[in-house]
């Protein structure tokens, strides 16, 4: 098994059909110990559940806009691991007002929002964990090609998932001395609850469905087994990358 022996802290699951439950699931099946993040009662309701199902360790809250609540995160499996071989990092926010018309429309406090969750909720994360991360730990955090190429009504999350492209990068650099690598995987659109908020997302992903070269959406599962390949040995070699799991869509001009 891939991840035979590896503690994996996976902050960002929703319910069954979030990209977390999918990352999940593959490192569940390739041999990782698991602990999962929730944000206030309503989430916990739904990740003890699924914690329980994944033979999960433990479950913890975070609300990653908050320093101190990162901090007591950290401390948590700390005192419950001790180490940590992965950290997922699967957060993003923005208003859902900001996430239809017009990107010039965002508000300053909209943008604000937008770039503390989606994008540096990775560095504190990365930060407050960094005396956990065994060597060869891995760091693994969710983009989309709306960072790239503009996707009508992406708008505010498309900037922020630029700047968490662009923070891998940098990570990677601070990280890389203590071989311990930071990676962003770029998944086609999956009808998740976090994609329920962008406005027309039916529209862009029948649009991805006849442009990807395999005529499909991605599924969670690929991107499971995606996430368990970078977070194991057989991909020590890569770091300060975005990986596309998008059934080659990113590759195509029309």
């Amino acid at each position: 098994m891939l991840l035979e022996g590896k503690k994996a802290a996976i902050f960002g699951v929703a319910n069954q059909r979030s990209i977390a439950y999918g990352i999940a699931s593959a490192f569940k099946r390739e041999g990782a110990q698991l602990c999962f993040s929730y944000l206030g009662d309503a989430l916990k309701k739904r990740v003890e559940p699924i914690s329980a199902e994944l033979g999960g360790d433990f479950t913890f809250p975070c609300d990653v806009a908050s320093d101190e609540d990162i901090a007591r995160a950290a401390e948590l499996v700390a005192e419950k691991w001790g180490k940590l071989d992965i950290l997922v990092h699967s957060v993003a926010f923005a208003n859902r007002d900001d996430l239809t018309g017009r990107f010039l429309d965002t508000s300053r406090d909209g943008f604000r929002l937008a770039m503390d969750i989606s994008a540096y909720s990775l560095v504190a994360m990365a930060r407050a964990f960094e005396p956990l991360l065994n060597p060869g730990a891995s760091i693994l955090c969710m983009t989309y090609y709306g960072a790239q190429k503009v996707i009508t009504n992406y708008n505010v999350m498309g900037v922020a998932k630029a700047a968490l492209e662009a923070s891998v990068r940098y990570l990677a650099k601070d990280f890389g001395p203590a071989d311990i690598r930071v990676n962003a995987i770029s998944a086609g659109p999956i009808r998740t609850l976090a994609a329920s908020g962008i406005g027309d997302f039916h529209q862009i992903g029948n649009i991805f469905s006849s442009r990807a070269p395999k005529g499909r959406l991605v599924t969670i599962e690929e991107v499971g087994n995606t996430a368990a390949f970078l977070a194991s040995d057989y991909a020590s070699g890569i770091t300060g990358e975005c990986v596309f799991v998008d059934n080659g869509f990113n590759s195509v001009a029309i």
